[in-house]
Parts: C-alpha cells; structure tokens; sequence
C-alpha cells in the first residue's frame, strides 16, 4: 500500500498495490501490520456499508467525540463518491479546514479520517456502495454533526439536479465556535 498525505494534519489517502493477471486483480486495502508500521489506528473493530441508490445522495458531516471518539477508514467499492473530511479538532493547524477526494471503484482509494474530524459524501453516480472500518461502535451520545452546507466551512459540494439528504444531515444548526 502506498500512504500519501493531505493538506489536513493526520488525514491519509491510502492506495493499494494492485497485482494483475490473467484472472484479474488482487489488493490489499488494509493490514494491521502495515497501519501500524505507519502508526495509524490499526485496531478496527466494526465495518459498516451504506449502499445509495441514487446520484446527488449526500451523507455528512457526522464524528463521535468524547468520550468515544473513533477512526474511519473509507473507501466507495461501486460506483463513485465525492468524499469530504472536516478537521473539527480545536487543536489541531489544520482546524476548520476540510479537503475533498474521489473514491471510486476504479481508482480504489481509501482515505484515513482521524478521530476528531467529521466525514460525509455525496454520490457521484446511482448505486454507489461505500464501506467503512470503524475504530469504535456507535455511540448515539457522542454523535456530532455540521450541515453539509455550513458557511462557517464553505464547502464546495459537486452540483446536482436533485441532491437526496436525511431531514437530520439537512437541519443541523450553523455551526457555533468557541472563540
């Protein structure tokens, strides 16, 4: 695997070593050794996958704080996504500050999102499936969330004739900052 960092702190793309032969192809997408040789999280402890039926679908911003923050590891295994992470972490330099990737089932990129920082999507074409190693389990009182459109973020989101979004991802209040 190959690990390529982002502009926000902590925040990886991981690419596999894809091997091809007359049958086809084989990667690895994740091995505890390897993440821990790079000392990211590398104990998961529940996959997850949310299939979407149609293109415009957009899932986010959510994380789990304190005190059962986790690490994601994402990657779309069908169809294409727009993926976004945010950094919510107040002390870390890259604070407030979000970056943007494809994953797709032809480039099969993942991208490591650390503890503390929120994780959405939109999808780029219908029937796209996205997978999801998770450090910890659902914790519904350390559930926090962003509106996807949050001028505080001012995230370019692709644009879309009919974007699909839940009442609870579409209604979270603008975002307050301690300052």
């Amino acid at each position: 695997m190959i690990l390529r960092e982002t502009v926000l702190s902590g925040v990886m793309i991981i690419e596999p070593r894809v091997h091809l032969d007359v049958r086809g192809t084989f990667s690895t997408h994740y091995s505890d050794a390897w993440f821990l040789e790079q000392g990211l999280e590398s104990s998961f402890r529940q996959a997850s996958t949310s299939r979407n039926g149609a293109a415009g679908t957009l899932r986010g911003m959510h994380w789990q704080g304190s005190p059962y923050p986790e690490v994601k590891l994402v990657r779309c295994d069908r169809g294409a996504v727009y993926d976004v992470v945010l950094d919510m972490r107040p002390d870390s330099p890259t604070f407030r500050r979000w970056h943007a990737l494809e994953l797709s089932e032809e480039n099969d990129l993942a991208v490591y999102v650390p503890a503390g920082c929120a994780h959405g999507y939109q999808t780029l074409r219908p029937d796209s499936w996205v997978t999801y190693l998770l450090s910890g389990s659902y914790e519904p009182s350390s559930a926090r969330g962003v509106r996807w459109d949050d001028p505080a973020f001012a995230i370019e989101w692709p644009a879309c004739r009919e974007r699909v979004i839940s009442h609870k991802d579409a209604t979270y209040p603008e975002y307050q900052f301690d300052e």
